[in-house]
């Protein structure tokens, strides 16, 4: 645990010692990179966190990987977005910056004048030093997200269903309710998808949200939408119910390491 601290030659004399690190939650680059450094067995993987940063940086590992995920242009700030863009693109349109998080930052754009609109936010931002942004094509996802959430070997998916019509987003912070129960194949199709992804890259905990496409003239697709290394935890039952399926995980990826420890060492 390094909270409020950078990793200090303790630490890294604890790491070189160790068998395996298990890091905790947080966004933590110099400790995950000297845990792979001195000891290299380290759990949770953060690599394609830290490699691929932000919702700028999922959309990017999903197109190297060639996995189905909304159209989307990622722009680093607004410079490189030519006032043209707008004028030939298709809306309606998802404008997202890169910093949003719980449904915060996304709008609709209907035309050049909104997206214009959204534009002069993000210029005041960019003045506080935030930068990027993506357009996404609004995909008709009957008001409903698909969250998995891996954790090792368990997997475990339910809907965040908006009742709103008016809102695009699903989060539970922006009025989203949760549904463990609809559309078990669908679900089924949205935990294979990101099998493949966590199969390509080790992601091994993470929330992992999924659209789909219901657009009328086809059958329902899932798309990889973000990648949540820290998320809420309400749709697993709560922190405690949380914990528990984190123990079972940690305990999972100790014995197929052949480091399994006392179960009194997960209280």
């Amino acid at each position: 645990m390094c909270a409020a601290r950078e990793p200090d030659a303790q630490d890294r004399d604890l790491m070189l010692r160790a068998s395996a690190v298990l890091l905790p939650p947080g966004r933590l680059p110099a400790l995950y990179a000297q845990a792979r450094r001195y000891c290299g067995l380290v759990f949770p993987e953060y690599g394609p966190r830290y490699a691929y940063p932000g919702k700028i940086g999922d959309i990017r590992l999903f197109q190297e990987l060639n996995l189905p995920h909304p159209r989307t242009e990622c722009f680093d700030d607004l410079s490189s977005c030519p006032d043209s863009y707008w004028e030939n693109i298709e809306y309606p349109v998802i404008v997202k910056h890169s910093t949003g998080g719980e449904g915060r930052l996304v709008y609709v754009a209907h035309g050049p004048q909104e997206a214009a609109d959204v534009l002069s936010v993000f210029q005041g931002m960019e003045r506080s030093g935030l930068y990027g942004f993506m357009v996404q094509e609004l995909v008709p996802a009957d008001q409903r997200t698909l969250r998995v959430v891996v954790m090792h070997r368990q997997v475990y998916s339910y809907w965040r269903v908006q009742l709103d019509e008016h809102k695009v987003v699903h989060n539970l912070a922006q009025g989203g309710r949760i549904d463990d129960d609809s559309d078990q194949d669908l679900q089924a199709q949205g935990r294979s998808l990101v099998g493949q992804l966590c199969d390509r890259t080790g992601i091994n905990l993470a929330g992992i949200d999924v659209l789909f496409d219901f657009r009328s003239d086809r059958e329902p697709q899932p798309l990889l939408l973000e990648i949540n290394y820290f998320f809420a935890v309400h749709g697993l039952g709560g922190l405690e119910a949380y914990h528990e399926k984190l123990k079972l995980a940690v305990r999972e990826w100790l014995v197929d390491h052949d480091l399994a420890l006392p179960a009194k060492d997960f209280g």
